[in-house]
């Protein structure tokens, strides 16, 4: 059976998940940082391997239950989402003198009549959201093409912000959609997407059902030459008028002189032109182009395809203001999106949660060093250090599920326990742990051991992505924008 899911039910999609970050139902949504070891071909305890590529060309993550548990054996950190590091976006599209812009149509797709012929864009597209009908200017203003004169070089750049139709002198007529805030220019524009939003005034000033644009399918002969104007725009809506110029018999140009209101379908008949005064025209055929719903620049999402939604998440060193939880110690090579997880067992709310776990440890010379590997006396128990902090004696470290870096000899996931000495497999360096119960650091320690805030395997991993490796400072800001299409 013939179907289709509309681009409606897209942006209905992307509509539910942006609402979703302002709703105070317990919808929360955390972005982790995680994956400081190097991509390479692992173990598990019973002797399977997995290649997880190299930090060149990691390969990517693998969508399935099993994998959503690796995810946080490795996680070093967790930033929560709040409404405003989320926006809709639309792919960026810079003006560009020489482009040949494609116009808006309301019938991209449409079969024409009688044919099995789709009507499609001077782009070649077939659909409104794939057709280039839209561009960014050098001012951040983003503006719609209502007419491309004739598939003609776009050679000057719209500006203004003008709720009128602006007509450029290369013959292009552009309405102004929104501008980009300071604050949009910063959080939701980058080399390949752009925030969108409606602006309050244009859509006030916008005219439902309005006829603004009259294409010229068919030019017909035969008629009088002239100027004829009053001439009808039928349809379902009412007051749409037009002019309608004849040279050597064709019609040649088509203006709008009244807009009307209220049309879903328009259309201009040839009897009405010739009542005008182009006696004896025959065979032109004239297409009213019909706007979005409440008119151009209404609902610029809508009317621009927003089922794209941006999220900015800005990690400042070691968000040393929140509780340190992300070490500049080490790098990171995954990010993701986890939906609702839990901190000591309850919904976590926290704006950052550390995911790995901490020992306490007695004061003693040289450092373990990052990712080596570390073992415990009598437990037997297995981690990879992801920082060691010497000032406070605090020993950061990551149980994975992997033969040496989690798994203890027997095949098990042993934890780490006691005061029994820990010794670093590179390093040499050994520790042994406290035994106190205390807040070192913003870290809350019992009997010398403190979990992680994030509770493992809680909530949903949503997004999650391999890249290579970053490397964090103290003194440097990552920022990490994702694009998700509905």
């Amino acid at each position: 059976m013939p179907a289709i899911i509309t681009n409606k039910f897209r942006r209905h999609n992307a509509q539910q998940f942006v609402e979703s970050f302002s709703e105070t139902a317990n919808t929360v949504y955390y972005m982790g940082l995680g994956r400081p070891q190097a991509y390479a071909t692992s173990t598990r305890g019973d002797s399977r391997t997995d290649n997880e590529g190299t930090d060149t060309t990691p390969l990517t993550p693998v969508d399935s239950i099993g994998d959503e548990f690796y995810y946080f054996d490795d996680l070093l950190a967790a930033k929560r989402i709040t409404s405003s590091d989320v926006s809709f976006a639309i792919p960026r599209r810079n003006w560009t003198t020489g482009t040949v812009y494609d116009y808006y149509r309301h019938d991209y797709g449409n079969r024409i009549t009688g044919t099995t012929t789709t009507q499609s864009a001077n782009s070649g597209a077939t659909n409104l959201f794939d057709a280039t009908f839209y561009v960014l200017n050098s001012n951040n203003n983003v503006y719609k093409c209502l007419d491309n004169n004739g598939n003609a070089n776009s050679t000057v750049e719209p500006t203004g912000t003008s709720t009128s139709i602006l007509t450029t002198g290369d013959g292009y007529k552009w309405k102004y959609m929104y501008s980009l805030s300071a604050s949009q220019q910063v959080n939701f524009l980058s080399t390949d997407f752009m925030a969108i939003a409606t602006d309050s005034t244009v859509s006030a000033a916008a005219t439902d059902g309005a006829v603004n644009i009259v294409k010229i399918k068919t030019a017909g002969s035969g008629g009088a030459d002239g100027t004829h104007t009053g001439v009808a725009i039928r349809g379902d809506g009412s007051s749409g008028e037009c002019s309608v110029t004849v040279s050597s018999g064709a019609v040649t140009a088509v203006t709008v002189t009244n807009v009307g209101s209220g049309y879903t379908y328009a259309y201009i008949r040839v009897a009405d032109i010739v009542a005008a005064g182009a006696t004896s025209l025959t065979g032109t055929e004239l297409d009213c182009i019909i706007e979005p719903k409440g008119g151009h620049g209404f609902n610029a999402v809508d009317e621009l395809g927003g089922f794209f939604v941006m999220t900015n998440t800005n990690f400042e060193g070691a968000e040393t203001s929140a509780s340190g939880d992300f070490t500049t110690s080490n790098d990171f090579r995954r990010v993701c999106i986890i939906k609702d997880p839990d901190s000591g067992g309850s919904a976590a709310t926290a704006t950052t949660l550390r995911g790995v776990k901490a020992i306490l440890t007695a004061a003693g010379s040289g450092s373990f060093t990052v990712d080596e590997k570390i073992t415990q006396a009598t437990t037997g128990a297995v981690g990879k250090v992801v920082e060691h902090d010497t000032s406070n004696n605090i020993l950061y470290y990551m149980q994975t599920r992997f033969n040496n870096a989690g798994l203890d000899s027997n095949g098990n996931l042993t934890a780490f326990s006691g005061a029994n000495t820990i010794t670093g497999a590179d390093s040499g360096v050994t520790r042994t742990p406290s035994t106190s119960t205390s807040t070192v650091d913003n870290v809350s320690f019992t009997s010398g051991y403190a979990t992680a805030e994030l509770d493992a395997d809680s909530g949903d991993v949503i997004y999650a992505e391999n890249r290579a490796p970053i490397t964090r400072a103290s003194d440097q800001t990552e920022n990490v924008k994702l694009v998700i299409e509905f």
